[in-house]
């Protein structure tokens, strides 16, 4: 569960004579410091036949307020500094499923959790937006340990692309190779000596003002950029259509997407649900953005 409490001598202590007294046995703790009130984690046993609404109760009783209480595993007792450190390893290692991964890590949602009331956060990697969602309020803290995986990823997703730039000259443009990107009403292809080798499609609009993006790169072409530049120009025949938005559906363990939106320099919102991974791309500001082709 997850409680406020004011930032004065003895208010921790009131709360775990409280918990003493009603039988409910506290066996994990972290605090999150504020300036005029302490936001605390605490992993409870309760007695049998308590649910949540009654260990809510009783912290509020203690003087505490914005309490979110719920069911947990003895998981939960993960040491917070393991739990950070196996967070990095796999944001290292997969890049892409940062969503994931700092959904699980805050005990949060990638999706708005409907009509309840709840905290959302917000991380940016380069351009692209990421959010999780709970009941319980995200802490200054914990926002701050969220722009740090951010940053993290962003540095992770950087040095790829210089490896593959520094690595593979021949494939830079200008060296002979660069793909002719071919746009018609809806879609755009790239094309190597008269071959395609991608191609990003505008589908049919999910609702008004939002259409369906299907983008494809042949594999033995990929890492090359080819992807990020077929979503800048797929977006600016969007824009010449009207649309607001393009929503591109993925599967969650798609490794280019991150890089690929980072590399188009385009605005997006990347938000991970079950198997499938949704970017959204606005178009609103890609006129005054100053983009403009590559050479």
């Amino acid at each position: 569960m997850r409680a406020t409490l004011p930032d004065r001598p003895g208010a921790l202590a009131t709360l775990a004579a409280e918990c003493g007294a009603a039988g409910v046995n506290i066996l994990g703790l972290q605090v999150f410091p504020g300036v005029d009130a302490v936001t605390d984690e605490l992993i409870v046993r309760v007695p049998a036949g308590w649910e949540a609404g009654a260990i809510e109760a009783l912290v509020e009783r203690a003087g505490a307020h914005a309490v979110v209480a719920h069911p947990c595993t003895e998981a939960a007792l993960v040491d917070q500094s393991t739990r950070y450190v196996q967070a990095a390893r796999a944001i290292l290692s997969q890049p892409a499923r940062f969503p994931e991964v700092v959904a699980q890590l805050f005990d949060a949602e990638p999706e708005p959790i409907g009509a309840v009331d709840h905290d959302s956060m917000e991380m940016t990697v380069g351009d692209v937006s990421v959010q999780v969602h709970r009941q319980a309020p995200f802490t200054a803290t914990e926002q701050a340990r969220g722009d740090a995986m951010a940053e993290l990823v962003s540095d992770v997703l950087a040095r790829g692309r210089d490896s593959v730039a520094s690595s593979e000259p021949g494939r830079r443009l200008g060296s002979g190779v660069t793909p002719d990107y071919v746009a018609d009403d809806y879609a755009v292809s790239a094309v190597v000596a008269g071959t395609p080798v991608g191609k990003a499609v505008l589908a049919e609009e999910a609702s008004p003002g939002i259409r369906r993006l299907v983008l494809e790169v042949d594999p033995a072409w990929r890492r090359r950029g080819i992807g990020s530049r077929l979503l800048l120009e797929v977006a600016r025949v969007a824009g010449r259509l009207g649309d607001e938005e393009m929503l591109l559906l993925t599967h969650a363990d798609n490794q280019a997407v991150l890089p690929m939106v980072l590399g188009s320099g385009l605005r997006g919102r990347i938000r991970m649900s079950g198997d499938v991974l949704t970017v959204r791309v606005p178009l609103r500001d890609l006129a005054a953005s100053g983009h403009r082709a590559a050479p």
